[in-house]
């Protein structure tokens, strides 16, 4: 996670603010943005539109795995022989489409599967030698008004040749409508009453956002029209949900690594390293349900957007991985369905600026970290309770972790003294443990989890004041407290500070301090109340003339109902 310039450009470390994208921020402010939403793989464009497609990346026919753009050499590649989330909505008889125009960047990933490869095939037999979509659409983009007549004439021909399944699969994914029109095309729909069930919208390039030909301001054309169309008309504003999200990050950084699956989960490793989740990137929910600025911190990925249509529509897809569901949400986190709240008043937006080439922005001489925007928002009620404790036991480290909420958590460890070689990933629901080998005099690694919980672990590996040292920790969800044991299993007194080191104001910090003596084999019980936090905590317990020890204990606590961010 440290090599963020070097792989890319300085421009890569740069983020935006409120006066680069306000329509995105605008959108944030007034619906839902989740905000642990992850690509599904940490590599590129195609592998992880596999999986916002299909469920996953599979194999190349050459029996490599598809972690590459290699669909993109569509005259030659034979297309991805697994089957997709949207032929099985047209097996269940569920209406979709793909919305998509003469140029889309290449982005509609469902071209690449050999069932479309084959039907464009079909289709475009009379066209002179094209066999598929992006061949004829080139062609189509560069030819005059009577060229391209004549070029829309021999793809009706061959279309004409098509079965009714393959007309329906055809017409449903691969035919694209005029540069500049998609949004055009989805209100015709709206308007008429027969937008399909399932919707995906693929835009053009420089509508994409991507930083080569396009930049985030310019994207809010297209959101602000796709938008306005649903606005327009109360009836079909009232069913619908659009997710607006991002296929992979293009090496921008991000602070929070991804949870990846552990080495015994083969499907999801690659020359003996994790594929995924990838880097977190945006995911907006906007709809009647989402209304109200509210901050959804589940961990998400691709594959929730398929698990979300589950959900709705009772068709399975297969494809995804049981560990992805196991580490993943389904996204009904991110609404409200016992309430609809109204539309929105929201003002008409300033003139999107044209496009003006890569945002590409230079490192000031004189840098400074950035100043976060004030305030909180108002957050969805989570799936976790998670916790960890650690103490030593017979020359190593025993780390016992547990989660009592209704969905799995994602640990990982990160080893600071050199306990293990790479990071350790372990997923819970109930409890589970970790044996940490000492690596020398002393130890020091990490455990985290979902929404900040942080356990930070430092000690002597056997002599020293605070040999004896010991802090359980127990959550109350209903009083929103963490209770916090410190014991004593050596010979002499041991002197515990328990100190506050965010979440309460500076002026009352000394009054949230304790100071605990605690005799051998004897222990005492510290309650701290998150309840005036929101159920945010981040303390610090240390032992007096001990600069080793010391314990780190953030997270927040959940008890079912709507809260704040941290």
């Amino acid at each position: 996670m440290n090599g963020w310039v070097t792989a890319k450009t300085a421009a890569t470390m740069a983020y935006y603010d409120r006066r680069d994208i306000p329509l995105h921020y605008e959108l944030a402010d007034t619906f839902t943005v989740c905000d642990a939403y992850h690509s599904s793989i940490h590599t590129s464009t195609s592998p992880n539109r596999n999986h916002l497609w299909s469920g996953k990346t599979g194999n190349e026919a050459n029996g490599k795995r598809a972690v590459g753009n290699d669909a993109y050499n569509e005259g030659t590649h034979p297309g991805y022989d697994w089957g997709t989330y949207a032929e099985r909505l047209e097996k269940a008889g569920r209406s979709w489409r793909t919305y998509t125009e003469w140029e889309n960047f290449t982005d509609n990933q469902i071209e690449f599967f050999a069932t479309f490869k084959a039907i464009a095939r079909k289709a475009l037999a009379k066209t002179g030698g094209h066999t598929y979509m992006e061949s004829f659409y080139s062609a189509v983009r560069d030819a005059d008004a009577t060229e391209r007549e004549q070029l829309f004439a021999l793809l009706e021909e061959g279309v004409a040749t098509l079965d009714k399944a393959e007309r329906s699969l055809f017409e449903r994914a691969l035919r694209r409508v005029e540069t500049g029109t998609l949004a055009d095309e989805f209100a015709k729909d709206v308007a008429a009453g027969t937008l399909p069930e399932v919707s995906y919208l693929v835009p053009s390039a420089v509508d994409s956002e991507h930083p080569s030909v396009s930049s985030p301001i310019h994207s809010a054309t297209i959101v602000y029209k796709i938008l306005d169309a649903l606005g327009k008309h109360p009836d079909v504003w009232r069913h619908t949900a659009v997710l607006i999200n991002y296929d992979e990050n293009d090496g921008f950084f991000d602070h929070v690594p991804p949870p990846v699956a552990p080495p015994e989960v083969a499907e999801e490793q690659w020359e003996g390293k994790p594929t995924g989740l990838g880097i977190r990137v945006p995911l907006l929910v906007v709809s009647p349900w989402t209304v109200g600025g509210y901050v959804c911190s589940e961990v998400f990925d691709h594959t929730s957007v398929i698990r979300f249509l589950e959900r709705w529509t009772g068709v399975k897809e297969p494809n995804i991985s049981d560990w992805r569901r196991t580490v993943t949400g389904d996204l009904t986190s991110a609404f409200d369905f016992k309430r609809a709240r109204r539309r929105p008043e929201v003002e008409q937006p300033a003139a999107i600026p044209p496009f003006s080439g890569r945002w590409a922005p230079k490192p000031p001489l004189v840098q400074h970290m950035p100043v976060q925007e004030p305030g909180a928002r108002p957050a969805r009620a989570l799936p976790y309770q998670p916790d960890a404790q650690a103490k030593l036991v017979d020359g190593a480290v025993q780390v016992a972790l547990s989660n009592t909420g209704r969905s799995s958590a994602h640990f990982a460890l990160y080893p600071y003294a050199g306990e293990f070689p790479v990071p350790q990933h372990r997923d819970v629901r109930g409890t589970a443990r970790w044996t940490v080998p000492l690596a020398g005099a002393a130890y020091r690694f990490t455990v985290t989890g979902p929404n900040g919980f942080r356990r930070e672990f430092a000690g002597p590996a056997k002599d020293g004041v605070s040999a004896g040292a010991e802090v359980a920790s127990r959550v109350d969800a209903h009083e929103r407290d963490l209770h916090l044991t410190l014991r004593n299993t050596g010979r002499t007194t041991l002197t515990f500070t328990v100190r506050p080191l965010g979440y309460v104001d500076e002026a009352d910090l000394r009054d949230w301090t304790r100071t605990v003596k605690v005799k051998p084999g004897r222990s005492r019980t510290v309650v701290h109340s998150a309840a005036d936090a929101h159920g945010w905590y981040d303390l610090s317990v240390t032992v007096d003339g001990d600069d080793v020890f010391r314990r780190r204990l953030m997270g927040h606590i959940e008890n079912g109902r709507a809260s704040v961010s941290g």
